[in-house]
């Protein structure tokens, strides 16, 4: 059902393809989107493809691991967000990260330095009354470590850490901060990847649980997958050593 919200969300990373549908399902939700990624023309073919209100989304170019650019982006909005989604993602093999040092960077820039830059910039603007919300994609990769992707996980892991901080940091202004965590998804990033395919998620499923984000600050969608949230999390060493 549409709502006349008025309200605008902030989407960076938008070119991903959970953050794809979230986009329209903002739109059909009746909020404004500001969908921001380094891949405009990705962003712009989609938005036209779907038929999307043009004076609803408008595309901005973000890149998330180039820091310095960060304050005048966020300067240079029009619209205050009320809703903040930080979505942006980047996976080598964790082999090619052991052995070399590039791909591991930028994990690291993108999936966790790149958040705790611009979302601590926008989390300090007392001057947004608007905001309301900050969303995290985050993974279930990062709740223990295991050596198939133990490097990529630890990315993960940190940025999970800085937005529970972060949720207690903003809880006396009514700011709620959520992660979501989450296991595999039918998106690009996972491509070429041997995954269950009982427990693959399409992207506009867990889009539902961003939209629709709750009070909790962690978020699992599917029920499959919470199990093995909470197996995970406490999984004695031993075992844990054993997974794949």
């Amino acid at each position: 059902m549409k709502q006349n919200t008025n309200k605008t969300v902030l989407i960076l990373g938008a070119n991903s393809d959970v953050a794809k549908q979230c986009i329209i399902q903002y739109v059909e939700k009746g909020f404004s989107v500001i969908a921001a990624s380094r891949n405009t023309n990705s962003l712009n073919d989609f938005i036209g493809s779907n038929n999307l209100d043009r004076s609803k989304v408008s595309v901005l170019y973000f890149d998330a691991a180039d820091f310095d650019s960060h304050h005048q982006f966020y300067s240079s909005l029009s619209v205050q967000p009320h809703i903040v989604v930080y979505s942006a993602g980047f996976l080598v093999d964790n082999q090619k990260a052991l052995a070399d040092f590039k791909g591991a960077k930028q994990m690291m820039e993108v999936n966790y330095m790149g958040g705790v830059s611009i979302l601590s910039i926008i989390a300090m603007d007392k001057s947004n009354t608007n905001l309301e919300r900050i969303i995290g994609l985050s993974s279930l990769s990062g709740v223990r470590g295991r050596k198939s992707n133990f490097v990529y996980g630890s990315t993960k892991a940190a940025f999970t850490q800085f937005l529970a901080g972060l949720r207690q940091e903003l809880a006396s202004r009514k700011i709620i901060v959520n992660a979501l965590v989450i296991g595999y998804i039918r998106t690009k990033i996972n491509e070429g990847l041997e995954l269950n395919e009982s427990l693959i998620m399409e992207p506009d499923y867990v889009a539902k649980f961003i939209v629709n984000a709750g009070n909790s600050f962690t978020i699992v969608p599917n029920f499959k997958w919470k199990i093995i949230y909470h197996i995970l999390r406490l999984l004695p060493e031993s075992l844990a050593a054993k997974l794949p």
